[in-house]
């Protein structure tokens, strides 16, 4: 993981360019081992394992069990990675056309699978909609502690504070 929070650390220096950040991201190599650390799964809720965080960016693992969704929430308009370690996953990237009344239009739907990367996204939902577990390596270019959830049934916003199932590979 060590290549990894250098190289992206040079990013940081740059204001993660977002090409050169998702060309390496495709081809970065997430080993066996160093996953191992930070795979965490429940049945009830998917879990956020931090890996490494600083004020420039933050490392995450999000393990799903079958069914698990992250409803439509923001970015606090920062920059954010994701990819696909394992199994499969629905990502669908949203844009708000208002805000009162919340008017929230679906822009993509798509099914990664292991290797792919979205973002950077902005306001989007993941959800594993499959019967088997899946993972991913999340990169959030500046850390935040809470987000925007956007209901768009009921048309509300949520503010949410954000928490860790483990942090640096040991359980909270």
């Amino acid at each position: 993981m060590q290549d990894l929070i250098d190289r992206l650390h040079e990013f940081a220096n740059h204001d993660f360019p977002v090409p050169e950040v998702s060309t390496y991201l495709e081809t970065y190599q997430f080993t066996e081992m160093d996953r191992e650390r930070y795979t965490f799964f429940e049945d009830t809720f998917y879990t956020r394992n931090l890996v490494f965080r600083d004020k420039h960016f933050e490392i995450l693992v999000l393990c799903w069990s079958p069914g698990q969704v992250a409803p439509v929430h923001g970015h606090e308009g920062e920059k954010c990675w994701a990819r696909v370690e394992s199994g499969k996953l629905q990502f669908c990237n949203y844009s708000i056309e208002s805000e009162s009344p919340l008017v929230v239009k679906m822009d993509e739907q798509l099914v990664g699978e292991a290797g792919h990367l979205d973002g950077p996204a902005e306001i989007h939902s993941v959800e594993n909609i499959f019967d088997e577990p899946a993972m991913s390596l999340h990169i959030y270019a500046k850390p935040f502690d809470a987000c925007d959830i956007y209901d768009i049934e009921k048309k509300t916003i949520d503010r949410v504070t954000l928490n860790y199932h483990s942090k640096f590979g040991e359980l909270c």
